[in-house]
């Protein structure tokens, strides 16, 4: 006896073996035992998924000769014919090679003869959806009214095309793709039925590559077989189709989670060099990619992710965020459309695996908006905590130390800070807010502060040593600096790492170890000048942001009348000198 390949070995003769259509089977075996025959039926559904064969199955139960039955009447001789597509009453017609009108006419014409020698002729029409639009129109009469002893069978794979007017005239019934789990019994099955032992995985992957179509597994089975010598494993797939294989997987993207680019690469190279294909490593990456992110999100039956889940390492398993491993599916997606018009396949898989490589490093969104939340928050809190520091002495120099009995809910200074904490509670970007009644403590606490206060508590530089004072003291110093403690906590905080201050001749030189400090004053230069100007009562002061060792960074004009520099701030103007 000839070889016959799997495919067509176990091609479904019965209702009940058509896998994974339980519903079709359940309505025509209805139809028939209750008599409801209809003239015209419509299979739809994708390729390899039974359509032929339940076409082939409703003919043989038609025409069986104990009655239209439900079990496909596997007794009568005209059963095999019929199996065979060789039947004088069920003839079957190729669309795609008979898609004229003449064609047409000629079933038309061969309608009014009756069957030869069963109760129905049989018009099984594949791929109907190929007729021309002229070949449709000529049919439509004959679906419609055709004589009693006709009936017609369509099958498609692209049901779009197929007009309207043909639809309404036929019982539609859609077919499924077959699920992983019916694929990989069906295999399971025939390598028993042949003597052949296979691994799970690798029949596994044969059901996962037929993506839902029973036909495409049976024939890549076939194919596996050829090569395997009745033993069927994974890696031998692998090797023997040219694709990257599991080993080569893994140790692939333990490099990725380390971030080993180098590495990464000489795999890539490795790979391409051993007859693997730009094309099938791009799909084997995104169909390892997939398993991860299934696995990252909580699925683990084989079933579905198509391995077992022990062949994944744990360093690659719980290397990657759900949100890094969407990323990377989204490059290699993006990678398999591209490569088809890029200048050089290889230059682009090497870009996008140097770009898995640093994947770790990437943030999603929600988790950037998460860090500057926790950086909002540290700060705000930061600032609270010197703010609540320097409060007494900001009190003790300006002279505004509270008498005996007036209580801390009665001081300005005590309610100002309050005031602040109370509009860091409300702002949704600062945290965890300071309760009103944590800032009322902090304040009391800050009464006994205040008392201890010494000289130890000079403005200090940017190295932690005291600032060195020349024509003013210190009190003068840390007032000017208080008064920026609550609006303008970054000036303040630059003015204390100042590395001397100097007044003489109604000139202010402040000096900084850097540049920083001394630029990024630059803008507040007015208000430090004016603030300076009411501590030390004068009528007018120059001020001078230098670094240490150079030149002032700005010069700034000679002093002007007070009320001469209130009309030049209000009205943002400058001052020229006039003619006398």
């Amino acid at each position: 006896m000839s070889y016959e390949v799997t495919a067509t070995r176990r091609r479904p003769q019965q209702f009940d073996e058509l896998i994974g259509q339980e519903f079709v089977v359940a309505t025509l075996k209805n139809s028939l035992s209750s008599g409801r025959i209809a003239h015209a039926y419509l299979f739809a559904g994708p390729r390899g998924v039974g359509k032929t064969s339940a076409a082939r199955i409703l003919a043989k139960a038609l025409n069986c000769p104990a009655g239209p039955g439900t079990d496909g009447c596997e007794t009568w001789e005209g059963s095999e014919e019929i199996a065979r597509g060789t039947a004088m009453d069920v003839i079957e017609i190729d669309g795609a090679s008979n898609t004229s009108v003449n064609d047409v006419r000629q079933i038309k014409d061969e309608v009014l003869f009756a069957p030869n020698s069963s109760r129905y002729k049989i018009y099984i029409i594949d791929e109907v959806h190929m007729l021309s639009n002229s070949a449709f129109n000529a049919l439509l009469k004959t679906i419609e009214e055709p004589p009693p002893y006709i009936v017609f069978v369509f099958a498609t794979t692209e049901i779009h095309k197929v007009p309207a007017t043909i639809r309404s005239r036929c019982q539609q019934f859609n077919f499924r793709l077959i699920p992983l789990d019916r694929i990989r019994e069906c295999l399971a099955a025939t390598t028993r039925e042949l003597g052949v032992s296979a691994e799970e995985d690798a029949l596994g992957w044969i059901a996962r590559e037929a993506t839902g179509s029973l036909r495409d597994a049976y024939t890549l089975f076939d194919q596996v077989l050829a090569f395997s010598e009745n033993s069927i494993t994974l890696d031998l797939i692998h090797e023997k189709l040219g694709l990257l294989g599991m080993e080569r997987l893994n140790a692939l993207f333990g490099a990725v989670v380390r971030s080993e680019v180098t590495a990464v690469l000489d795999l890539v190279d490795e790979a391409l060099l051993a007859g693997v294909s730009v094309e099938r490593f791009i799909m084997d990456l995104a169909d390892y990619l997939r398993t991860l992110l299934l696995i990252t999100n909580g699925i683990t039956r084989e079933g579905v992710i198509g391995i077992s889940l022990d062949r994944i390492p744990e360093e690659v398993r719980s290397g990657f965020s759900r949100e890094q491993l969407e990323t990377a599916n989204e490059i290699v997606l993006q990678l398999y459309r591209d490569v088809r018009y890029s200048v050089n396949q290889r230059f682009d898989l090497e870009l996008a695996l140097s770009r898995l490589a640093n994947l770790r490093k990437y943030l999603s969104p929600e988790e950037l908006v998460t860090r500057v939340d926790a950086l909002q928050h540290e700060l705000i809190h930061s600032a609270a905590h010197h703010v609540r520091q320097d409060d007494s002495i900001g009190r003790e120099v300006a002279g505004t130390e509270r008498a005996p009995g007036v209580s801390a809910s009665d001081d300005p200074l005590v309610n100002d800070s309050a005031a602040e904490f109370r509009a860091a509670k409300d702002d949704p970007a600062a945290g965890d807010a300071v309760t009103e009644d944590a800032v009322t403590e902090d304040a009391t606490a800050e009464d006994g502060a205040a008392e201890d206060a010494t000289a130890e508590d000079a403005a200090v530089g940017d190295s932690g040593k005291p600032a060195v004072l020349t024509g003013i003291t210190e009190e003068h110093v840390r007032t000017i600096i208080s008064r920026f403690k609550t609006q303008r906590i970054r000036v303040a905080s630059l003015l204390s790492g100042a590395s001397s201050w100097s007044l003489g001749e109604d000139r202010l030189v402040i000096a900084f170890k850097d540049n920083f400090a001394a630029h990024s004053l630059e803008n507040d230069r007015d208000a430090i000048r004016d603030e300076a100007r009411a501590v030390l009562g004068l009528a007018a002061l120059r001020l001078d942001l230098i670094v240490e060792g150079q030149n002032p960074v700005v010069q700034e004009s000679p002093p002007v009348a007070e009320h001469v520099e209130m009309v030049r701030r209000v009205f943002r103007g400058e001052i020229v000198e006039g003619e006398q």
